[in-house]
């Protein structure tokens, strides 16, 4: 069987070093896309594994042909590049991403598309009962309201990769180039009618979290910079006000030792001034870099992902007969993010 020219609903899911809970995966996502009653298909973008995740992900294809596809990149570039490829590959009118942990159950992919088909082309979720540690959820929070109040991003759960798109939001996110950049945000800011809805979450069935917490970090800083020009505003406003507070400083203390004469008193609180200046200036450094390294990044002109290969059983073109279609795969040459 080779694959539906025309599939309505396309699913995307990104596999790291998913090897123990693949077999789960599968048993739950294919029913569950079953039981739509419409075309679909099912893009899963091995990002590196250094595990069994590939030649598992190649093995089920060769079990669901009609509605697998599997995208190989060649190194590990991260969960959001993983989507961006799937994207590119994605042919359908309604794209899903999912993450491959089943945190997020694959059953609740219907009601995302029962969303879409109400006219809105961006559905983003809201976790019920979340099934994580106290720090990963309150962490969480704390990240959603500092980009709601530094960006035009609106999420109420940012964390959550089930969402569903509709295919122009997809393919101006496709025709975008840059180095970095999260996927859920870039794709909102492109939506004209986006809207929410609450999904059930459950614990990770096997294998441990790819985030850590320098990652978590590192992820919300090419948010908020990527999306916004607010802290860099905060840092000007704070380094005119700590220039005038320092002025007001100087002329105190110069009248004081007119005055009064040469004292040794404050000696400490002024070491204190000055660490705290430091620290300012250190962070302002550190934040003027975040951007700087994203344009570094950016006119480098470097390939976002190398794609190895793409395994999938592609269906005849139109007017050419096949009287015995071969059960083989297809695959791609290494490619780069098209530029637009």
């Amino acid at each position: 069987m080779t694959l539906h020219p025309h599939p309505a609903v396309s699913v995307v899911v990104p596999v790291y070093n998913e090897e123990a809970g693949l077999a789960a995966l599968f048993a739950r996502l294919y029913p569950a896309l079953d039981a739509l009653n419409e075309p679909y298909e099912i893009l899963f973008v091995n990002d590196g594994s250094r595990d069994r995740s590939a030649a598992l992900l190649a093995a089920q294809q060769r079990v669901r042909p009609d509605v697998t596809r599997v995208v190989l990149f060649n190194g590990n570039y991260g969960q959001h590049m993983a989507i961006l490829a799937g994207f590119e590959h994605t042919r359908a009118p309604i794209v899903v991403t999912l993450d491959a942990d089943l945190q997020n159950p694959p059953e609740e992919i219907r009601h995302l598309v029962a969303k879409m088909r109400e006219g809105y082309d961006y559905v983003g979720t809201i976790r019920r009962m979340r099934q994580d540690s106290w720090f990963r959820r309150n962490a969480s929070r704390l990240m959603n309201w500092t980009r709601e109040k530094i960006t035009s991003v609106r999420m109420t759960d940012q964390g959550c990769m089930l969402r569903a798109y509709g295919r122009d939001v997809v393919d101006t996110v496709n025709r975008c180039t840059e180095a970095n950049t999260f996927v859920p945000a870039l794709a909102y800011t492109f939506a004209l009618k986006p809207t929410e809805i609450e999904v059930a979450h459950e614990e990770r069935l096997a294998g441990e979290s790819k985030y850590s917490l320098f990652k978590l970090i590192r992820l919300n800083f090419d948010l908020v910079t990527g999306f916004s020009l607010v802290p860099l505003q905060i840092m000007s406003y704070v380094g005119i006000l700590l220039a005038l507070a320092s002025g007001a400083l100087f002329v105190l203390l110069m009248i004081d030792r007119i005055l009064f004469g040469s004292q040794v008193q404050g000696v400490f609180t002024l070491f204190a001034i000055t660490f705290f200046l430091l620290g300012v200036v250190l962070f302002s450094i550190g934040l003027l870099g975040e951007y700087i390294g994203r344009i570094y990044e950016q006119v480098r002109g470097r390939p976002r992902y190398l794609v190895q290969g793409v395994i999938q059983d592609l269906p005849p073109a139109p007017g050419v007969f096949i009287p015995h279609p071969p059960a083989t795969t297809h695959a791609e040459q290494p490619s780069a993010a098209p530029l637009p």
